[in-house]
């Protein structure tokens, strides 16, 4: 009988292994190779037959039955018996030889089928193949084929037959014809000859030790003979390539003398195939093996041959290398090993030919020649230790190559070198200079993405790999250690080095270190050996310099540093401890920022105060002088990097301010002004910088210098110490001029403040005053700079409040004539900044300025820098709009410093007045600015505000109404600064008033958070908020400064800017209206007039003048007004909407207006059915107008802010009547004549709303909450989306829902008297109605506020009454509401359990909604309420929910399928503890769907499933099942269903044995799901249950249907199930 199942499983897999989809045949395969795990005898044997019956089967079909067979045959070969293996060896045999042409795949795969029998059963196998392997019949090309494999798969079985096998097959290699048989005849002679070679290498394992080589040299050769000779002439390629394959381990069996007597014809032949093929790697690797024959047996013949094989293998070197193609990167490989064999044997001789190579002018045979030469340096080092001097002297010329190709390959030769001791000989130190050379290059400016080993390499990569090879040398080349030490460091000065700085710093380091763990000298350096080697002074200067740009050359600072800490003693002795901390704090800086984050001015202060701590620990007057020497000299090595320049000049001044020798620093001063570069800007700076520092010390000194300078000859052309000025232009002198004054100005700002007074005006301004009347813009800047510089320091000196400067006023004019000097059209340079940081240190000094010059000072500031074009984007607009925001800071600073002069509300007063034209100008760029200043000088004004007695600001009005209009400008910048100023205004009275400076106004700190309204552009917000600015002003402005800022605002109306004075006109109604009752007596008007009145667009005041006299109208006529109103043309207009919210100004008033609302929103019916066509089935629903009307009005009316108090008064009303009016809008369409106005679209006036009456409810419902405080409710409801849920037919009962759990959230103490009017509609004819009040009761239930609030009772009483309702829709909420009391209320759920569970079960057996959503919404309850009832109230009904249950576990609705597996759940979690028999019988039967339905498609129903099964993990009794159910299925985690299948089979198979049979057939239902995820889970849920399940098992399983069933699935459409049921085919081998 198992053989019958084996053999019809087979069968089954066999047939199917046809099936188009590749993932399905390899799925049968692999069920096929699960079979043979178990029986593979008789699936081998069932394979054979299927073979053999189906002669037909395609050959693709075959091949997969063929390795099938040949993996259960590699698994189980031990097992196999002789006569099934062959069985298997003859139908092997048979498939292979089947077709005499050549089918690779298939024949390939019986051949593998043999070659694996073969590894145990060789004889057998050999026997089969001799027995087609007839001498004298040329064979199938397999047959011989497979000979070669079996040579590889079983060495020591197949060499003792290789004799026979040669001696047939050496006939036939005459009698092919075929260049493919030939090709596998190659294959097999290779593959022969590296077994023997292989047995021959390991005989001590061999099973015949006394097999020796000479038993197969002299069938090698007869076989060498014909392939050598005869094919390897063909002019087929791949022959050729196969012959040459097998030349190569062929040549090792030869017998010596004929491989001797062949080699003179064998190495050319071999040479010659390099012309006939663009691949060579096989032929190198033949050559090499055929050279390694030859050396190995000493032969002499070589030696002739030797130029020829240098010139070959030199030109495959040379060619390009493809990194893509790994046939040409191991050929390189192959041909690098052949030279090294020629190393080996001819050392001589192969030097003689590759040196002279060097000097080619060809690229590639100068690269390839390098390439080997560094091979045989690496590979034949013991032959190569006498060359040493000769490959060096070869490689001068190639060190002087500027192609990249070569200089990575001289490189990459040097760094063999060194590993080799070359760089220990003579010669040796180029070799390094050369390294450092590369590491020197300069990157290039867009480098090419390119590695190192790339074919092209760029600069950028030749440097990068000579780095790598400096530090490695240095690093892990122990014996290079004495080279390169203290060697490197004579490349540390030289600037052609500058960009290998950091490499070789790092190699010094680390050899340094190195020297001193070896404990050798404390003096590093050996100077008196070396005279070549750089002074501790050039060294410090350098390292120093460099330092300043810390991140060019790959991270120079910090290896600078580092070298500089390593080397302290020998710099300087006594610089160990300082330089120890000092050093790594400032390493530690680098490596906390990065090129962009590092504060370039911090970093050169660092690095100075270094310094002069360096020199200050030293203080050695004769060191400190040799290290200024030092700078100095290295002055000119910087000229191509100003920034570095720049810094040593300020190093120079560091050190000459450290020494105490005066005649030094004047010496020094004099070369540095004599050789200075004064036509570039950084060269002036840092001279003048150099200058300064050095002041410090030596004031007299360096001004004397200066001095000396000046009155030398060089400025009136004529022989001098400067005489090589004389041939310069104007433009060059003027060039001095300016670095002269700008150290004359660096010298003054920093030189000692108690000394610098004494000499300003009589050795500093006196050389700078003849400079004045120039032209040049850069003497000019300069000049501005130095007075800026000047005046600073003056400033800052303790004597500056004592002093007088008596040349003030002549400085301020020389600014004011070159302010008003520089054009007017564009901002080009910083000297209007300058000028005006200038006039700010000088206005603070004495003697003060005149009035009239104040105001000129004041009038060209302002001119020169408000009247400026305004800044566009665009290239340089960031350097621009920098200096733009500069000088306007510049000017700030100017007008706060002549405000300091006279702070008082005139002199204030005196600076705004200023400012007015521009404040007022047309362009908004320079109200802008003047605004932003403006709002500065009053900031500034309350800062410094000192008032010594109570005193009035009787300018505020006018200051209020100067910039209050501004508030509405249409830049959003002046605007806020308009605010700004407003602001200051009123803390400035305060301050009069007598209040402390940091008292806060709440109503004055309101005007700051209006301020980022104005940023906004809408109008109405914006002239809200300048409506608010109103009210503060009036709240804050003293009576008798009203009628000034009134007649102020009053001007402001004429203003040229539209929003300024409609702003004006804003705060003109808001102040009549805070402080004066006069508007009342101006507005007494009749409704047609004001309608008449607002047909135009109104000014603000005339709206606000209309909103008031509607008011009145309606207080004393208020039933006549809302007629009138409601009479108006729907939809409304927004001057009729206006007119509406003037209703809402008074409580009383509003409670009467919405009253009449109500009455006449309720008396009418809401909507008209008509049939717009006789035949039309469905009516149409059209809304009533005058409820519609009623709907707009309370709209509208609550709408106002002042309707508040009413709505509260009205809230029971309005909140049911608009509910329910909600309710019995959807899907009501507009009057035909109101649906063509809404075509038509707006007329002269707009309508305010959408005239849609579902939406118009919902919003009056929004609003009228909004007024009655309920503002949470609307909120909630809006993050939830309910509001846009009430005005869908789809979302109505969702949106209700979230509107009466909002309400019991926010508004509980409206519910009772909510709920009674609502109630009294409970019988309402509309069903809209009467669903939209039941989705409102059923959603409070969920709430505890019912409880709260005693409402239970009631409400379950009128739910319960609507049970019956007609409308499905009703007792569908009603039992939702039902379940909802559960959740609200639980503690009261066991009162009235009965009445819940007996509606529950009555909505489960509801049959009259044919969509089951009764059913859900009683599933859905009965999951809440189970959880709540004692267990002997539930036990009478559980079994019946169960089975009730079922039929909807496959329900094609997603919710109904969710339910019922929750309910699933449920009911067994109920029973937790306390499970029937009968219970935990429908609990075993439905494992099965929730085990298969964790494949649904729909998340929420797997999640159901993966809910239930944990619930009846613990009512099985089984802890090992329930723990996996809570492994796999908790939540969050991502089930492999597979896994836990394969777990809960496992688990179901062990506890429950008996339950196989039914779980198989409840699975078996299931092959017919209609999802492909369900049915993919059936077969593979069985395939787990029976491998898990016992044998004695196995009468519960029908394999007849099982495999039938199976049969069928495996024509499934989707791939997914037919591969599950192959699986499982596979698995079933279990019961055979």
């Amino acid at each position: 009988m198992a053989k019958v199942y084996v053999k019809k499983l087979s069968a089954t897999l066999m047939d199917a292994i046809t099936d188009k989809d590749p993932l399905v045949q390899e799925q049968v395969y692999s069920a096929l190779c699960v079979l043979g795990e178990s029986q593979p005898e008789q699936t081998l044997n069932a394979c054979q037959e299927h073979l053999r019956q189906h002669e037909k089967l395609a050959h693709p079909h075959r091949t997969m039955i063929l390795k099938a067979m040949e993996a259960v045959v590699s698994s189980h070969l031990s097992r196999l018996d002789q006569s099934t293996a062959k069985a298997v060896i003859l139908l092997a045999s048979s498939e292979m030889t089947k077709v005499k042409e050549l089918v690779s795949d298939w024949q390939q795969a019986a051949s593998s089928v043999l070659v694996a029998v073969g590894r145990r059963f060789i004889n057998e196998v050999m026997e089969e193949l001799l027995g087609k392997f007839v001498p004298g019949v040329l064979p199938h090309c397999i047959v011989v084929q497979t000979f070669a494999s079996l040579s590889v798969a079983n060495v020591f079985g197949t060499v003792p037959f290789l004799t026979s096998i040669l001696s047939t097959m050496l006939p036939m290699l005459g009698l092919a014809k075929n260049d493919t048989l030939k090709a596998v005849f190659c294959c097999a002679l290779q593959r022969f000859s590296e077994s023997t070679l292989e047995y021959l290498a390991n005989l001590d394992q061999a099973p015949d030790p006394t097999v020796r080589r000479d038993a197969f040299s002299s069938d090698i050769f007869s076989a060498y003979e014909v392939l050598f000779t005869r094919w390897l002439q063909s002019r087929e390629a791949k022959l050729r390539l196969a012959v040459v394959q097998a030349l190569g381990p062929m040549s090792h069996l030869l017998p010596n003398e004929k491989l001797e007597e062949q080699l003179p014809k064998l190495i050319p032949g071999i040479l010659s195939l390099y012309k006939k093929h663009s691949e060579a790697f096989h032929v190198s690797k033949s050559l090499g093996q055929i050279l390694e024959a030859s050396v190995s047996v000493g032969s002499r013949t070589l030696e002739i041959q030797l130029d020829a094989l240098l010139a070959a293998l030199h030109a495959q070197i040379c060619m390009p290398v493809e990194l893509s193609s790994p046939l040409v990167v191991n050929n390189q490989k192959e041909v690098l090993r052949c030279f090294t064999v020629l190393a080996c044997c001819s050392p001589d001789r192969l030097l003689a030919f590759l040196l002279p190579k060097l000097d080619t002018s060809h690229e590639r045979v100068r690269v390839g020649t390098l390439q080997v030469v560094r091979h045989v340096i690496n590979s034949a080092a013991t032959q190569m230790e006498a060359k040493k001097p000769f490959i060096l002297s070869s490689m001068r010329l190639p060190l002087l190559d500027t192609n990249n190709k070569v200089k990575r390959a001289v490189v990459q030769v040097i760094s063999a070198m060194a590993h080799h001791g070359y760089l220990e000989q003579p010669g040796g130190r180029a070799m390094v200079e050369y390294i450092v050379q590369q590491c020197a290059l300069v990157p290039e400016l867009e480098p090419e993405k390119m590695g190192p080993d790339s074919e092209d390499p760029n600069t950028d990569s030749v440097r990068s790999i000579s780095v790598s090879t400096l530090f490695l040398i240095s690093a892990t080349v122990d014996r290079m250690d004495d080279v390169l030490w203290p060697y490197l460091l004579e490349f540390l000065t030289p600037v052609q080095f500058t960009q290998a700085l950091s490499p070789l710093c790092r190699s010094l380091v680390h050899l340094a270190l190195k020297r001193q763990e070896a404990g050798t000298d404390a003096f590093l350096i050996p100077y008196d050996s070396n005279v070549n080697l750089p002074s501790p002074y050039a060294i410090t200067t350098r390292l120093l310099v460099v330092s300043a740009s810390p991140y060019l050359g790959d991270g120079r600072g910090a290896a600078s540093l580092r070298l500089l800490s390593v080397l302290h003693h020998d710099i300087h002795p006594s610089l160990g401890q300082c330089w120890g901390t000092a050093i790594r704090l400032l390493v530690e800086h680098l490596d906390e920022h990065t090129k962009e984050t590092l504060s370039q001015k911090e970093w050169e202060e660092k690095l100075l105060m270094f310094l002069r701590d360096t020199l200050a620990v030293i203080s050695d007057n004769t060191w400190i002088c040799q290290l200024s020497l030092e700078m100095c000299k290295q002055l000119p090595c910087y000229n191509a990097a100003p920034q570095e320049k720049t810094f040593l000049y300020k190093c120079i001044g560091s050190t000459l301010g450290a020494t105490s020798s005066k005649d030094v620093v004047r010496k020094h001063l004099q070369e540095l002004l004599e050789t200075a570069r004064f036509q570039e800007e950084t060269e002036r700076e840092g001279l003048a910088s150099c200058f300064g520092i050095c002041a410090i010390s030596h004031l007299d000194d360096t001004l004397a210098q200066l001095t000396d300078f000046v009155k030398s000859d060089t400025f009136r052309k004529s022989i001098g110490i400067f005489s090589i000025f004389k041939d310069r232009n104007e433009s060059e002198v003027e060039k001095v001029k300016s670095a002269l004054i700008l150290c004359y100005g660096h010298v003054a700002a920093q030189a000692p403040r108690e000394l610098v007074l004494a000499r300003v005006e009589s050795d500093i301004l006196r050389n700078i005053f003849q400079y004045f009347y120039t032209k040049d813009p850069t003497l000019k800047l300069c000049l501005v700079q130095s007075v800026c510089m000047v005046s600073q320091a003056v400033c800052s000196s303790p004597q500056a409040s004592t002093f007088h400067f008596a040349q003030k006023a002549e400085l301020m004019a020389r600014m004011m004539e070159l302010i008003r000097a520089e054009p007017l059209d564009s901002l080009r340079t910083p000297l209007r900044k300058k000028a005006m940081a200038a006039c700010t240190y000088l206005v603070s000094l004495e003697p003060a300025l005149e009035e009239q010059m104040r105001a000129d000072v004041v009038h060209s500031c302002l001119h020169s820098v408000l009247a400026l074009p305004p800044e566009h984007d665009g290239e340089g607009s960031s350097s621009q709009e920098s200096l733009h925001l500069d000088t306007v800071r510049s000017l700030e600073d100017l007008l706060t410093g002549l405000l300091h002069r006279n702070m008082t509300p005139q002199g204030l007063q005196v600076m705004v007045e200023h400012l007015v034209p521009w404040i007022k100008s047309p362009r908004g760029h320079e109200r802008e600015r003047a605004l932003g200043l403006s709002a500065s000088l009053l900031h500034y004004f309350l800062e410094h505000l000192h008032v010594s007695a109570l005193v009035p600001f009787h300018n505020l009005g006018l200051l209020v109404g100067l910039f209050s209009p501004r508030c509405a400008d249409m830049w959003p910048t002046t605007r806020q600064e308009a605010v700004g100023c407003v602001h200051s205004l009123l803390y400035l009275q305060l301050g009069y008033e007598g209040f402390a400076r940091d008292y806060r106004d709440d109503v004055a700190e309101r005007l700051l958070t209006l301020r980022d309204g104005l940023a906004h552009p809408d109008p109405t917000i914006l002239f809200h908020t300048c409506h608010s600015i109103g009210q503060i002003i009036g709240k804050r402005l003293p009576p008798d400064q009203l009628i000034g800022l009134l007649l102020t605002l009053f001007e402001g109306l004429e203003d040229p800017d539209k929003n300024c004075s409609r702003a004006a006109a804003v705060m003109i109604s808001c102040l009549l209206k805070e402080r004066g009752p006069l508007l009342l007596e101006k507005v007494p008007e009749i409704m047609n007039v004001l309608r008449s009145k607002l047909q135009e667009p109104p000014e603000e005041h005339v709206l606000r003048t209309a909103q008031h006299s509607v008011y009145l109208l309606a207080s004393q006529h208020c039933a006549a007004v809302v007629a009138s109103l409601l009479g108006s043309p729907l939809p409304f207009d927004s001057h009729t909407c206006t007119l509406w919210r003037a209703l809402a100004v008074a409580p009383s008033l509003t409670a009467q207006v919405l009253g009449l609302l109500l009455e006449k929103m309720g008396r009418d019916i809401p909507f008209k059915e008509s049939r717009p066509f006789l035949l039309s089935s469905t009516p149409e629903r059209v809304a009533t107008v005058l409820p519609l009307a009623a709907t707009c009005a309370l709209l509208e009316v609550m709408s106002a802010p002042a309707s508040g108090p009413a709505v509260l008064e009205l809230y029971p009303e309005l909140f049911a009547a608009l509910l329910l009016r909600i309710g019995c809008s959807m899907g009501i369409q507009l009057p035909r004549n109101l649906q063509a106005k809404e075509r038509r679209g707006p007329g002269s006036t707009a309508p305010a709303r959408a005239l849609e009456p579902c939406s118009l409810a919902v919003d009056a419902l929004q609003t009228m909450l909004r007024r009655a405080g309920s503002e949470d409710v609307v909120q909630l409801m809006g993050q939830e989306g309910g509001w846009e849920l009430l005005r869908t037919s789809e979302g109505h009962e969702e949106g209700v829902a979230q509107l009466a759990s909002a309400m019991a959230k926010h508004a509980g103490p409206r519910l009772p008297l909510v709920m009674r009017t609502l109630v009294s509609t409970q019988n309402n004819i509309y069903e809209a109605q009467r669903v939209t009040s039941t989705a409102f009761f059923a959603e409070l239930l969920c709430s505890n506020v019912v409880n709260d609030l005693l409402l239970l009772e009631s409400l379950l009483d009128h739910l319960t009454a609507r049970q019956k309702d007609t409308s499905a829709r009703v007792r569908r909420l009603v039992l939702r509401g039902l379940a909802n009391a559960m959740a609200g209320s639980p503690d009261q759920v066991r009162t009235h359990g009965l009445r819940l569970l007996t509606a529950m079960l009555g909505g489960l057996d509801d049959t009259d909604e044919p969509h089951g959503l009764v059913a859900l919404e009683a599933m859905e309850g009965l999951a809440r309420l189970l959880a709540l009832l004692e267990p002997t109230e539930l036990h009478s009904v559980l079994l019946h929910v169960a089975i009730r249950v079922r039929p909807f576990f496959d329900s094609e609705k997603t919710e109904l399928r969710r339910a019922s597996f929750s309910l699933f759940g449920h009911l067994n979690q109920a029973c937790h503890g306390n499970c029937e028999d009968a219970f935990l019988e429908q609990t075993l039967s439905g494992l099965t769907p929730l085990l298969l339905h964790l494949q649904d498609p729909q998340a929420r129903v797997v999640s159901a499933c993966r809910f239930a099964l944990c619930m009846c993990g613990p009512n099985l009794e089984c802890e090992e099942l329930a723990a996996a159910f809570q492994k796999h299925l908790q939540e969050g985690r991502i089930l492999h269903v597979g896994e836990f299948l394969n777990a809960a089979s496992k688990c179901l198979m062990h506890h429950f044995p008996d339950v196989l049979g039914r779980l198989l057939s409840t699975s078996l239902f299931y092959f017919k799901s209609s999802w492909e995820g369900v049915r993919a889970a059936a077969p593979m849920l069985i395939g787990f249950l029976v491998l898990h399940a016992e044998p004695e098992q196995a009468p519960q399983v029908d394999l007849e249907q099982l495999i039938a069933a199976l049969q069928l699935l495996l024509k499934d459409p989707a791939p997914m199930v037919r591969m599950r049921a192959a699986e499982t085919l596979g698995r079933l081998v279990k019961f055979v």
